[in-house]
């Protein structure tokens, strides 16, 4: 074949987009020291892609195959297995929340606003922690 043309291989793949797609990844695999189904004729790997899409060495399924295959991220999920993590029985598990039994629920203590701001101030230190230099001792002023 002496010249390959977008008709010679439009027959065998309809969309030329797809032919695109799938011409590009075969030159790539030739590249990557795939083999050759057709002679080179000192042609290079994309017109060598086309020439194996036009004679039909090559199914295009395939081809579709290996540019999915080469696309797809398999993400693995690492599931626990049952004997690693047995489940505890009924009676030893704990509270769950919103399931549990609410009779058995303890009271919270309520605090009012007035409560926390009185409990804040007294947390807070007598000095300014900006007088406290690097060795923990105060700080001179003046210099």
């Amino acid at each position: 074949m002496a010249r390959v043309t977008v008709e010679d291989c439009v027959d065998k793949v309809s969309n030329r987009f797809e032919l695109v797609l799938l011409a590009a990844h075969r030159a790539r695999a030739i590249a990557n020291g795939g083999a050759m189904t057709v002679d080179p004729d000192g042609d290079k790997n994309p017109v060598i892609a086309l020439r194996e899409v036009a004679e039909q060495t090559v199914a295009p399924d395939d081809m579709r195959e290996a540019l999915i295959h080469s696309i797809q991220k398999n993400t693995e999920v690492d599931e626990p297995e049952d004997i690693a993590a047995p489940l505890l029985p009924n009676d030893r598990r704990g509270p769950m929340l919103g399931r549990d039994d609410q009779a058995s629920d303890t009271q919270v203590d309520v605090m009012t606003e007035e409560q926390l701001l009185r409990g804040l101030e007294s947390s807070t230190p007598t000095e300014p922690s900006a007088n406290i230099g690097a060795s923990g001792a105060p700080r001179e002023r003046g210099r």
